[in-house]
């Protein structure tokens, strides 16, 4: 019963196949071979236009070079209180753009909220040297509490990334489970709804180690290979990478593994909804579920071998628990088995 995180789970057979694949014989290293071309045509069919992709190997590095791709002197980027960029990359975003600061905004639901937005910019007037200026706002989708931003709510933030001359990047770290809950193509999610870069991630739904970073216009990409390179994120043996995106994006694979692990949050969160020892603390609409447990109850699942983490409560959400309670962040994936999910219901009544 392995609900820690999506990241615990293994490779599916088909992309693991294809990298038995590729592993023979000789290619063009750094980039150049033609798989590593093939599949960056593939996301220009994608995404429904040209764009500029570049492999690496973590989300975090995504999410760096992102940023370091439009950084200014002084530079300020806007994301969430509690997204994984601020509190979970290690400084990782500041080191790589060499100092530039990660600016928190409040938001409900795990989202930025465009009014706090919008005051949070203005701390930054134009030409006021000492405070710096912004240099691009970062959403997540899915958010790090398992929400999702509607296409009109990022049509919202892009509204004001535009009016600031800022590009918008969305940390999709688990962007095939929000399109399947959506309902969306990656076009409708994307640049149709204003967003400019977009950390593509795979590793969380069946990879074994697949980043990509896409980048809408591929002129704001234009100093991004050498980034990418002193960032020691230009991989030799890239094929391996490519491979991966191969046979994830074969036939709809990728959509069809997150279809699966919305599937079985959804179960999870239902058989929550009615158990007599826990309750949501809020709506699952990803593969992420958020229970509040009775703490000597939280000891039992884990003695009766069930793995989850215990979360910290968001800071929007005062007053979430009391102090017998803890939070338990559930995340389902790929690999999640049914009959696990209804053991651990059966555990907690």
């Amino acid at each position: 019963m392995n609900f820690a995180s999506d990241n615990w789970a293994g490779a599916h057979p088909a992309i693991s196949q294809r990298l038995l694949e590729v592993a023979a014989g000789f290619s063009a290293p750094y980039g150049a071979s033609s798989l590593d071309r093939r599949i960056e045509k593939r996301f220009n069919e994608l995404f429904e236009r040209e764009v500029a992709v570049y492999f690496v190997s973590t989300g975090t590095a995504a999410n760096s070079l992102a940023l370091a791709a439009v950084n200014r002197p002084g530079g300020v980027s806007f994301c969430h209180r509690e997204a994984h960029m601020l509190e979970d990359e290690c400084g990782a975003p500041e080191f790589f753009t060499h100092g530039a600061r990660l600016a928190p905004v409040d938001g409900g639901n795990g989202k930025i909220d465009p009014q706090n937005l919008k005051a949070e910019i203005e701390r930054f007037p134009p030409d006021f040297v000492h405070a710096g200026q912004p240099m691009a706002i970062s959403i997540t989708q899915a958010t790090e509490i398992g929400t999702l931003y509607q296409p009109d709510e990022i049509a919202a933030i892009a509204e004001i990334a535009q009016a600031h001359d800022l590009p918008l990047h969305l940390d999709g770290a688990r962007i095939a489970n929000a399109l399947v809950a959506l309902g969306l193509t990656p076009a409708e999610m994307t640049w149709k709804r204003g967003v400019d870069i977009v950390s593509f991630g795979a590793t969380k739904n069946g990879c074994w180690c697949a980043e990509a970073l896409v980048f809408m216009n591929p002129e704001l990409a234009k100093d991004l290979p050498f980034i990418r390179k002193r960032a020691a994120q230009l991989l030799s043996k890239s094929r391996f990478i490519a491979a991966q995106f191969d046979a994830y994006l074969d036939d709809g694979l990728w959509l069809e593994l997150a279809r699966y692990a919305n599937a079985m949050a959804q179960r999870l969160q239902h058989g929550i909804n009615n158990s007599t020892h826990a309750r949501l603390a809020w709506r699952a609409e990803a593969n992420e579920v958020y229970a509040i447990l009775d703490k000597v109850h939280a000891g039992r699942l884990r003695e009766n071998g069930a793995v989850f983490y215990q979360w910290n409560p968001p800071r929007s959400e005062p007053g979430l628990l009391d102090q017998h309670e803890v939070l338990a962040r559930l995340v389902t994936s790929f690999a999640t088995e049914a009959d696990q999910v209804d053991r651990f219901l059966e555990l907690i009544g």
